[in-house]
């Protein structure tokens, strides 16, 4: 185990500086560097007061990490065959994490459901085609290449207004689909 990459990656994702961890800890900043680097070895003293500051028990810090899947292949996702168009899950499990992302590949007048307001946002990516993007009581053309973003506090759908058929990448977070 990597001691040092392990209190930086903790230090990084609570955004501290390493000048920040070291003063909460009562520590020098070259201590910290210097342990991030795998330079020093910390005391058992040392070390439990660096966890309790990064918020994490002595336990969980030498447990050992999961090897998660980050990779899913094709043969992994999940189509849904709707009218007209089609949702492809990109992520099988994707309903057990913060992101949901699909695939909507939309025939030629394709209006997806209409998805009623929810706590959240929704990220769209238009790969192919022209889309209207219907909110609330707007409506926004997103062509090729073009993307939304938007909170979920409104009622909202996709309609295909290409002359072809349109594919959008959509992420809603937390997962809706």
């Amino acid at each position: 185990m990597d001691i040092g990459l392990k209190i930086k990656n903790l230090r990084n994702y609570l955004n501290l500086t390493q000048e920040e961890l070291a003063d909460r800890c009562e520590l020098s900043k070259g201590f910290i560097s210097q342990l991030e680097h795998n330079k020093v070895s910390p005391s058992i003293d040392n070390l439990e007061m660096i966890l309790e500051v990064l918020g994490i028990s002595i336990s969980d810090f030498f447990k050992e990490e999961e090897n998660e899947n980050i990779i899913y292949s094709y043969n992994e996702q999940n189509d849904k065959i709707c009218d007209k168009y089609i949702k492809t899950w990109l992520i099988p499990v994707s309903q057990k994490k913060m992101m949901e992302p699909i695939l909507v590949e939309l025939d030629i007048g394709a209006v997806t459901e209409f998805d009623a307001p929810h706590v959240g946002e929704e990220f769209g990516y238009v790969v192919e085609g022209e889309i209207e993007v219907v909110y609330g009581n707007n409506k926004y053309v997103c062509k090729t290449g073009d993307s939304f973003y938007f909170e979920s506090k409104y009622e909202h759908h996709l309609i295909n207004i290409s002359k072809n058929k349109s594919k959008v990448i959509w992420v809603s977070c937390p997962p809706t689909f």
